[in-house]
């Protein structure tokens, strides 16, 4: 048993670092002054096609919560590592447990972060917190994420479908599915729009990319089934 532990583990660790290294490489390609224009562009476009549509909330969105600094403190330790950490921190205690689901949970999480880097790679988009229109809430409190150091290990024109979402809607329908009463389930639910709110309000996300998120966490569930 303890072998055969041992042996899982190493081969989650693999699959892991398998997506994160594909992850990567995308960036690399991308990561260029003709892929940094490109992004911007991209960036442009989806704002004017919002406007068009006039869904364009972002700036309003930030508009509010920055009118409480407290807020903004909150909503950035969300986005900077509250989500990764309750959606890796959910499959590791699976993983720990036993859990007959760890493995239909985990593809879903693979497939909605692998699944998004052909986006990555064809349309890659800056985040709103680049624009003219936008604050970037991590920056005003003295964290930047375009620092040099920092830009190595992930791609900062990937916003586009967002991640973040993605991510949110696999993990909060699984503990949705597991909740033992009506609220809590009705809670999971509401998890991803919690998500979506942080990310529209810190200018890391378009409502575009929040929409994109959604529908790829949600197709990631369903094809993991």
């Amino acid at each position: 048993m303890a072998v055969d532990t041992v042996t899982g583990g190493r081969r989650e660790v693999v699959f892991g670092l398998g997506a994160y290294a594909a992850y990567l490489a995308v960036r690399t390609v991308v990561w260029n002054e003709r892929g940094r224009r490109r992004a911007t562009e991209n960036a442009e476009r989806i704002v004017a096609a919002e406007r068009r549509l006039h869904v364009d909330v972002e700036p309003r969105v930030q508009a509010v919560a920055l009118r409480v600094p407290r807020v903004i403190d909150v909503l950035n330790a969300g986005y900077a590592a509250g989500n990764v950490a309750l959606s890796v921190g959910w499959l590791l205690r699976l993983y720990h447990r036993g859990d007959p689901s760890f493995r239909r949970e985990r593809r879903a999480a693979l497939f909605a972060f692998v699944a998004a880097l052909p986006f990555f790679a064809v349309f890659p988009t800056a985040p709103p917190r680049t624009l003219d229109a936008f604050v970037d809430t991590l920056a005003e409190r003295g964290f930047s994420l375009d620092h040099p150091r920092l830009v190595r290990f992930y791609n900062p024109i990937a916003a586009m479908p967002s991640h973040h979402v993605a991510f949110a809607t696999v993990t909060g329908f699984g503990l949705a599915s597991r909740a033992s009463g009506k609220w809590r389930r009705w809670g999971w639910h509401g998890y991803p729009a919690v998500v979506a709110l942080v990310v529209i309000a810190t200018g890391n996300h378009f409502v575009a990319d929040v929409a994109g998120g959604a529908v790829l966490g949600a197709l990631a569930r369903r094809l993991s089934r």
